[in-house]
């Protein structure tokens, strides 16, 4: 049997025991036998029979140890011990610990079955361990009792101090809430056992934040604690909460929190005008719908609580001017509702009022949440330009008025109080042709043009009025003049009338229809009236039927036409209309007499330039023109072919092409050889003659810069007259390369009093050239002088 406990002679009488030590809590020194209680000094050798016949119970629970943690001892901590009653002491018995934390955290003599712990409890950690105990046969290893399992309980000691998992917190109550409103709860968590003592019992309390709010100590719960807190007053509240272990008591471990509590805001606050009267301005030129001035409503609240809704409600000018509200910034803009007049009002007084929109019904009575303020607006006045009036003119003009006669007064004014004259004008941007004038100082609007109705039947002209003192101030009117009509056009055909009557026609066979057209258009409709003329009243040949219908028709009065007899007849027509004074025209009807088949189809007649023959198509006429064009372009492009090959691009043939190498073979003639170039130009640039070469095939796009040079300039005897003539010659020469190009040219020039130093006047003289007048040049001459200047001939020869 296994033993637990302080071991003495009771070993002897109970069978096999275990043996439990509680250290610091109990002492288990008492056993309970099925028979009377025994003392445990009674010796083996009393009781040895009743040993053999009876059999122990224990009243302890003999598989628990408990141990205390956060051990911190040097030593290991002795948990208690295993006993066989078997193990004799003399080391037979070998004891084996197993299970959990067997050999690293707990230990056990296996000589005495005393059992250590050699590392560090923490209930948090680890509450208990389950362990096997095994008591064997130290020499042969064969198991003495069976395997008992037993297990060692950690007990909490208060170690740990409440903790707020979900800290600092942040909280919002509104402002004037009443005393007990809840605003968060707080939370604290302590490790320790909560079923073993006080460890784990947290009470709540407030160390920062008294008197406005309090903690419910059991729950954690925040209220408010003070009424009538103001958030206009303050806003933030710090409140820092503590949580303590074992019951609050003196010796417990405590943890902090913060709670930041914000009073949110309510409408307890009405709007107030920071100023009673508002004194504002504004031009009378100014537009409507803009800006005069902005009042603004003070209120201490925030968010929807501070809205404002801004009114007019009183003064005398509540239809010339209107409040807005701006959302963003709660002010009232007062606007221009209708146009001003400093002439007319130059003042008006109007009351405004603020109010809150949204209102809380339990602070009414802190109200009320409107209030007004007077505003008084000026009218400045401006200089303004003049007003017509009216503000528009129509005008009827008969299109045969008069040239200056008067059609229509135009008259403005100025609306200031100065009234300073006016001036007027006309746009002539609206009146291009200048069919009008108007007088600058009386505003008589007269014609200055004939008009016409059939030409231009509207005019819509602008009239201007300026001040005399302020020319910038110009205001401005539209005319409309309509010209009315005038029978001032006689009717006419509508167009070229050309008859065709045939031989065998017959009396009173019709010919033709004519109508006619007036450019007029009388107030009663147009209608027209045909007769013959007067000087073909008694025309034997044809007649005139007047349809009154604004149409005539022409009939034959005889038959019996022929060809060879006249061919054409030409009948004047008088047309009239009804008009006043009538006008009337008189139109030529050309008649054609035609030889014509049975069925009056015209066969010929001398109009063939107007009609064509039925045989040729449209197509053909297309086919012939086509070809008689392509004709011609073939004949303008061989001429121009031949054209070319007869003339050369350049008409001097012996002229050097520039930017091309010649070479040549033969060798010149020397000084004596004067054809091959005549030099004398470089000699002098009096004997140069101008030529002028003329390119053929095409002309300059830029023409040169440079001016014509006259032949007089280039006689005179100087490099710049020079220089001129070749500019002008290069200017000329068409196949010269580009205008930018660079000429270079060499002239002597005549002006040294050295005159030619050129070697070619050697060929003049057989003798010795003297260069005795090298002296005479001065000293720029004189190294030379000396080189080639006569030598003493009273000198000695050598």
């Amino acid at each position: 049997m296994w033993t637990s406990g302080r071991m003495s002679n009771a070993k002897n009488l109970f069978g096999l025991g275990v043996s439990l030590y509680f250290w610091g809590l109990m002492d288990l020194t008492t056993t309970v036998l099925s028979g009377s209680a025994r003392p445990l000094t009674e010796g083996p050798e009393d009781n040895l029979s009743d040993k053999l016949h009876q059999r122990m119970k224990r009243s302890w629970v003999w598989n628990q140890f408990f141990v205390l943690e956060e051990y911190t001892g040097t030593d290991p901590l002795y948990v208690g011990k295993l006993h066989s009653d078997m193990d004799r002491g003399d080391g037979s018995i070998k004891y084996i610990l197993s299970g959990e934390g067997a050999g690293i955290v707990f230990t056990i003599d296996d000589t005495t079955g005393d059992i250590h712990a050699i590392q560090r409890l923490d209930r948090e950690e680890r509450s208990q361990y389950t362990l096997r105990a095994q008591a064997l046969d130290r020499r042969t290893g064969r198991p003495m009792e069976p395997e008992s399992e037993f297990i060692i309980k950690i007990q909490d000691i208060n170690d740990n101090e409440p903790k707020f998992l979900d800290g600092p917190y942040v909280a919002s109550v509104p402002e004037m809430s009443p005393v007990g409103t809840s605003v968060i709860q707080v939370t604290a968590t302590d490790a320790d056992d909560p079923t073993y003592g006080n460890s784990a019992r947290v009470v709540y309390s407030i160390l920062q934040g008294q008197p406005y709010f309090s903690v419910d100590s059991r729950t954690g719960l925040i209220r408010t604690a003070l009424m009538n807190m103001d958030r206009e007053a303050k806003e933030y509240y710090e409140v820092i909460v503590q949580a303590k272990d074992m019951g609050g008591q003196l010796g417990g471990l405590a943890g902090t929190t913060t709670v930041n509590i914000t009073l949110s805001d309510v409408n307890d606050n009405p709007p107030r005008f920071p100023q009673k009267h508002y004194q504002m301005s504004v031009l009378e030129s100014a537009p409507v719908s803009s800006t005069v001035g902005r009042v603004v409503a003070k209120d201490l609240d925030e968010g929807i609580n501070a809205e404002m809704k801004y009114s007019l409600v009183d003064g005398d000018g509540l239809d010339v001017f209107d409040i807005n509200t701006d959302p963003n910034y709660q002010v009232g803009i007062i606007t221009v509702r209708k146009p001003l007049s400093f002439e007319s009002k130059k003042s008006y007084t109007l009351k405004v009022e603020g109010a809150n929109p949204h209102l809380e019904m339990r602070f009414l009575n802190l109200g009320p949440f409107r209030d007004t303020t007077t505003v008084h607006i000026s009218v400045e006045d401006v200089d303004e330009p003049p007003v017509f009036e009216p503000s528009f003119y129509f005008v009827e003009v008969p299109e045969d008025v008069e040239i200056g006669a008067t059609i229509q007064i135009i008259s403005a004014k100025d609306p200031d109080v100065t009234n300073n004259s006016i001036r007027y004008s006309i746009d002539r941007s609206s009146d291009p042709g200048r069919f009008f004038y108007v007088d600058i100082t009386s505003g008589a609007l007269m014609t200055a043009r004939p008009l016409d109705r059939e030409d231009v039947s509207w005019h819509n002209i602008t009239v201007l009025a300026m001040e005399l003192n302020n020319p910038s101030q110009v205001g401005s009117v539209s005319v409309t003049v309509k010209v009315l009509d005038v029978n001032d056009n006689a009717p006419e055909f509508a167009r070229f009338y050309e008859a065709f009557v045939c031989e065998n026609a017959k009396a009173g066979q019709l010919i033709q229809t004519v109508s006619a057209i007036d450019r007029d258009d009388p107030q009663e409709g147009q209608h027209f009236y045909y007769s013959l003329a007067p000087e073909a009243a008694n025309n034997p040949n044809f007649t005139l039927r007047d349809n009154q219908d604004n149409t005539a028709w022409i009939l034959t009065r005889r038959s019996g036409f022929r060809q060879h007899e006249q061919n054409i007849f030409y009948l004047p027509i008088l047309i009239s209309d009804n008009g006043r004074p009538v006008l009337s025209s008189t139109g030529t009807l050309t008649v054609h007499v035609c030889s014509c088949d049975e069925g009056g189809m015209v066969m010929s007649c001398n109009a063939e330039a107007y009609v064509l023959p039925v045989s040729l198509s449209r197509g053909a006429l297309i086919a012939i023109l086509a070809c008689i064009f392509v004709l011609l372009v073939l004949v303008l492009l061989i001429l121009s072919m031949r054209r070319q090959r007869k003339q050369p691009y350049i008409i001097d043939e012996e002229e050097n092409i520039h930017e091309n190498i010649v070479r040549y073979d033969d060798e010149g003639g020397g000084e004596e050889d004067t054809e091959a170039f005549d030099i004398a130009a470089m000699w002098n640039p009096r004997e140069a003659q101008l030529v002028v070469k003329n390119r053929q095939d095409m002309l300059p796009e830029i023409e040169s810069l440079s001016r014509y040079v006259p032949q007089a300039c280039i006689m005179d005897n100087n490099v710049h007259n020079y220089v001129l003539a070749k500019l002008y010659e290069a200017d000329m020469d068409l196949w010269a390369p580009p205008f930018d190009s660079l000429q270079t040219y060499m002239f002597e020039g005549n002006g040294s009093v050295a005159e030619s130093l050129s070697s070619l006047q050697s060929v003049t003289t057989d003798s010795d050239q003297s260069y005795d007048y090298l002296t005479d040049w001065g000293p720029r001459f004189k190294k030379l002088a000396e080189m080639y200047g006569a030598t003493d001939s009273s000198g000695a020869l050598w």
